[in-house]
């Protein structure tokens, strides 16, 4: 396909998610021809795409130069005024470590940070692997059938992270359909009221409505949870701002499962599009760990974030303005040929893997080892246990530019 067929500004569009194989052959494009891409997307304020492996590295490490604040994601221009007139001003609607900045971005980590170390993680193993059978137990239960990601990938990593910050399942099912509304925004299956077209503020005040009552509760009687941490931080001698604190809650919330569900769901269709990988696995259970990173580098459930220039910096002959955004594409570095043999193949014992799906440098994913460790659980009790697996339907992917993955995985299998 020559370079006048594709649509560079593909990238800024939310159904363009939906065609994984048409935007993976854009990246390629970009990263072949123009890889550091000045985009003029309808609808949005400019920004530099920013493709290859190298760059999204180096940009990530230079934390002074490229903020995070205050354009952390990408956004219309019709949804930046809405944030504006829904906020009284404020160009944000949540304040979460992916808007923070040094100093603040230091001291919000390090909140949470002991909660996702390995050291904490090993003690929540045992329940983890017990979880992931039950789940596994569920499915088998099911006569041969089921939604992948309905049935199984959306609730085992949402019941962790539920379990780690301290909401009782039998909330799970709000939160799991405000994440919806709040990832899937411009899904109309998905959105709340707006059919697709945005954000309903109404989203972010139920969550702020549910969290503001679970603050109270743990400042009148902590627990052993994230929620008591959070409920009870202080900053700088002084209680944690309103903001920050539902903001803190809603990334644990939201990003804290529907990643995981998006890899866990986007590896099993990758296993029955690649029945030999799926051989080799269940033949060595030894792969697990690295079949789990493959997963993860196919899937890259976030997609981009974005960063401002401080000063001109020159990257690859163009020069980044001061005050100018970029959009690091995740999934296009994942794919980069100079970076992984053969990417566009899925390869259970690929290694090296040293992809980006969680980020690089300091706003690495807090969450990564918990992710790995809750997927391990479930394939290593799931490929002991099945035996072929086949596609029952037509899978379907979420439209958002941000955080997305499949909706819908109709499969059948046969336990063994």
């Amino acid at each position: 396909m020559s370079v006048t067929a594709l649509d560079y500004t593909a990238v800024a569009d939310p159904k363009a998610y939906t065609d994984e194989k048409y935007l993976y052959e854009v990246f390629a494009d970009m990263r072949r021809n123009d890889p550091v891409h000045w985009q003029e997307p309808d609808g949005h304020r400019p920004f530099w795409s920013i493709t290859k492996y190298a760059d999204i590295q180096e940009i990530s490490r230079k934390n002074d130069l490229f903020l995070n604040g205050p354009r952390a994601t990408l956004a219309t221009i019709a949804e930046e005024e809405w944030t504006k007139e829904a906020t009284g001003g404020s160009h944000l609607l949540l304040r979460t470590l992916i808007h923070m900045d040094n100093p603040d971005h230091k001291i919000f980590r390090g909140m949470t940070l002991d909660w996702f170390q390995p050291k904490n993680l090993n003690r929540l193993e045992a329940g983890i692997a017990d979880l992931a059978k039950q789940v596994v137990d569920r499915m088998a239960a099911k006569d041969g059938a089921c939604d992948f990601v309905n049935d199984v990938a959306v609730w085992y990593p949402l019941r962790v992270i539920m379990m780690i910050l301290g909401v009782p399942e039998e909330d799970e099912a709000r939160m799991l359909k405000l994440t919806q509304e709040l990832f899937g925004a411009r899904d109309p299956e998905l959105a709340r009221d707006m059919e697709g077209k945005g954000l309903d503020m109404s989203v972010i005040q139920d969550f702020f409505d549910y969290f503001t009552k679970m603050t109270e509760d743990r400042r009148a009687n902590p627990k052993d949870d994230v929620a008591t941490v959070i409920a009870n931080a202080t900053i700088d001698g002084e209680p944690i701002g309103h903001l920050e604190a539902m903001s803190y809650y809603i990334i644990v919330a939201t990003a804290g499962h529907d990643t995981t569900s998006s890899a866990s769901s986007g590896g099993m269709l990758a296993l029955i599009q690649n029945p030999d990988q799926l051989a080799k696995l269940q033949a060595d259970l030894g792969l697990l760990n690295s079949a789990v990173d493959e997963m993860i580098r196919w899937t890259t459930p976030v997609k981009h974030f974005m960063r401002t220039a401080t000063e001109d910096y020159e990257l690859r002959g163009k020069t980044i303005k001061k005050d100018q955004a970029v959009m690091l594409h995740y999934p296009s570095g994942n794919r980069d040929e100079e970076v992984f043999e053969n990417p566009d193949a899925f390869l259970v014992d690929r290694s090296p893997n040293r992809h980006v799906a969680f980020g690089y440098g300091a706003h690495l994913c807090l969450g990564q080892a918990l992710a790995k460790m809750e997927m391990r659980a479930l394939y290593r009790e799931l490929i002991s246990r099945i035996g072929d697996v086949a596609l029952a339907g037509d899978p379907a992917l979420v439209q958002a530019t941000f955080v997305s993955g499949l909706k819908r995985l109709p499969i059948s299998y046969r336990m063994r």
